[in-house]
């Protein structure tokens, strides 16, 4: 009777000390507030930017069953909250699945769907004149050829802007970077990893990476980092559980669509899309062991089609499509705070 009781004391123990060592794990593994919504109507497919501390957010689809393509632009600052931003002009037709990239404090948006074509012009946003102004369209500088697309990845690097993969009727991989200084594209070395459509991007320090997406109704495993100094992709770890040999990607489930990712610190937050279901799972990935490791999901409905950004150390998730409704909600994640479950 006294092991009996002693057993039972050790296993109380060991389950009270497995508890607790789950619930330290969770509360450390970051908090989502809920923000409120956004200025402007609900929306999905939408593009972002971010200068200085202001985010600004405009384009997408809005009501889904009339094929709404919105051109307005809305912005937002901690110290502000929302504000109206100025529009796209009348001459830039409202549209889903554009792009965008932020050079020297002037963002350029570009490329597209307009419910009848795929799109390659781009404009420029400059905040200190307010103004809009068309520059040179996305065309192969040797004939002259539109390179339209929609659902295309992009970032900058060293006072470049660089346009990656997107679907054209099919998904691409090629890579084109555009010189502000002369208003001009060039050819890259293409992305070294399949075709796709619907992947996310992010730079941390001097580089930039390509992970997710889809085509051929399959999901991309591969993930990428890009040297913009030597043009060159080295492969990094794939985010599936591919590797036999090795046990750290046993619990990966980062394979979808459609995602958002945003970087806080040195590291980056890869969160929602669909894999084909719609997924609030959110990873973090460090680049400086090559690993993800799961952080607390995503606290809203679960959707597709969203943006991201940072602001202030902090992520934020806004918009995006769930169960055919577009939404205009915005959550915000502190990666390693302690989780609240009242806020």
């Amino acid at each position: 009777m006294r092991n009996a009781k002693l057993l039972c004391l050790i296993m109380a123990g060991l389950l009270a000390a497995c508890s607790k060592s789950t619930d330290d794990e969770d509360e450390n593994n970051g908090n989502w507030v809920r923000m409120g919504e956004m200025s402007g109507k609900p929306r999905s497919e939408a593009v972002s930017f971010t200068i200085g501390d202001t985010v600004y957010i405009g384009t997408g689809l809005g009501n889904e069953t009339e094929g709404e393509y919105k051109y307005d632009f809305w912005k937002y600052s901690l110290g502000r909250g929302w504000e109206k931003a100025v529009d796209f002009p009348a001459q830039a037709v409202g549209r889903i699945s554009a792009t965008a990239f932020v050079v020297n404090g002037v963002a350029y948006v570009g490329t597209g769907f307009d419910g009848k074509r795929y799109l390659d012009d781009f404009w420029s946003y400059t905040p200190a004149t307010g103004q809009w102004k068309e520059c040179a369209r996305l065309k192969s500088p040797d004939a002259a050829v539109s390179l339209a697309r929609r659902d295309a990845v992009s970032f900058s690097l060293n006072g470049k802007g660089y346009v990656v993969s997107g679907y054209d009727g099919g998904a691409l991989n090629d890579v084109w970077e555009y010189n502000p200084a002369t208003d001009s594209w060039s050819g890259k070395r293409s992305f070294r990893g399949e075709k796709r459509r619907d992947a996310v991007s992010f730079v941390i320090g001097d580089k930039a990476y390509v992970v997710t997406g889809t085509n051929n109704s399959e999901l991309k495993t591969d993930f990428y980092e890009y040297n913009a100094l030597t043009d060159e992709w080295t492969a990094k770890r794939k985010i599936d559980n591919s590797n036999e040999d090795e046990d750290y990607d046993n619990e990966y489930t980062m394979i979808r669509s459609n995602a958002v990712v945003f970087v806080a610190g040195n590291k980056a937050y890869l969160t929602t899309g669909a894999k084909p279901g719609l997924s609030s799972e959110n990873w973090e990935y460090d680049p400086i062991t090559d690993l993800w490791a799961k952080k607390r999901a995503f606290e809203g409905v679960a959707r597709e089609g969203a943006v991201a950004f940072t602001l202030g150390g902090k992520g934020y998730v806004l918009s995006g499509r769930s169960a055919g409704l577009q939404l205009d909600n915005m959550f915000q994640f502190t990666p390693n705070a302690t989780y609240n479950k009242n806020d």
